[in-house]
């Protein structure tokens, strides 16, 4: 299928999850992820109506810019941060949503202030034991959510999770949903205090549809948009 047609299909899905759900489909966003997809993929998905699109690193992202730079696209970093890639990533993306420790946000506010921008963010919170899962540990991100409320260039939005791996069956997206339920009374738990904690970025191409049935705001799909990734 086309990747126009998946981006049909995705958005019908989700409007379905969120019929189940109570909710309202825009309250929703669809994040494609192109990671390891060329450039002419992102101008596709582009023509067919997507504009937020989420990429894994910098440098790659920073590959395709000459190809995209003309259309009008919201990027988000969705893999990593390292330290020493902090002021390009600020100068690329218009948010990142793994933010996972206090030196990478003071690194990032300094970048955005230099370029005199402030730049959203989600916090990365490890609920997996996988070694492979990055983030803050639960009990680390109060303290993290009041480390970054003095930094002004930087705008904490909400969280963001991957859970443990599971394979696309109604069977296998369920062992997700105590992952993304354990990641909304975080943020439920914040919300008093800390007001802006609205997003809550969890769900990908095998488990979006319970990710939205436990409160996801965002959900990040490649596979099911772009096809199997292309890796060298």
């Amino acid at each position: 299928m086309s990747i126009s047609a998946n981006l049909e299909r995705i958005h019908n899905e989700i409007a379905a999850a969120c019929a189940r759900a109570h909710r309202d489909p825009s309250t929703v966003a669809l994040m494609a992820v192109s990671k390891m997809h060329p450039a002419n993929a992102i101008l596709e998905a582009h023509a067919a109506g997507q504009r937020l699109f989420g990429e894994n690193r910098v440098q790659e992202w920073q590959s395709k810019q000459a190809a995209v730079s003309a259309i009008d696209i919201e990027a988000h970093l969705i893999g990593p941060l390292q330290n020493n890639k902090t002021a390009k990533a600020a100068e690329l993306f218009h948010a990142v949503d793994t933010l996972d420790s206090f030196k990478t946000a003071e690194r990032l506010d300094r970048a955005a202030a230099a370029l005199n921008k402030t730049i959203p963010v989600l916090i990365e919170v490890k609920l997996s034991p996988e070694e492979t899962k990055h983030g803050v540990s639960p009990n680390q991100l109060p303290q993290l959510v009041a480390q970054l409320a003095p930094l002004t260039h930087i705008r904490v939005r909400g969280l963001m999770t991957v859970p443990p791996w599971s394979d696309d069956t109604p069977q296998g997206a369920e062992t997700a949903r105590p992952y993304f339920a354990h990641l909304r009374r975080l943020r439920d738990e914040l919300q008093p205090t800390h007001p802006t904690l609205t997003e809550l970025s969890m769900g990908m191409t095998n488990d979006f549809r319970v990710a939205i049935e436990e409160g996801s705001t965002t959900v990040r799909i490649g596979t099911a948009i772009f096809g199997k990734r292309l890796y060298a």
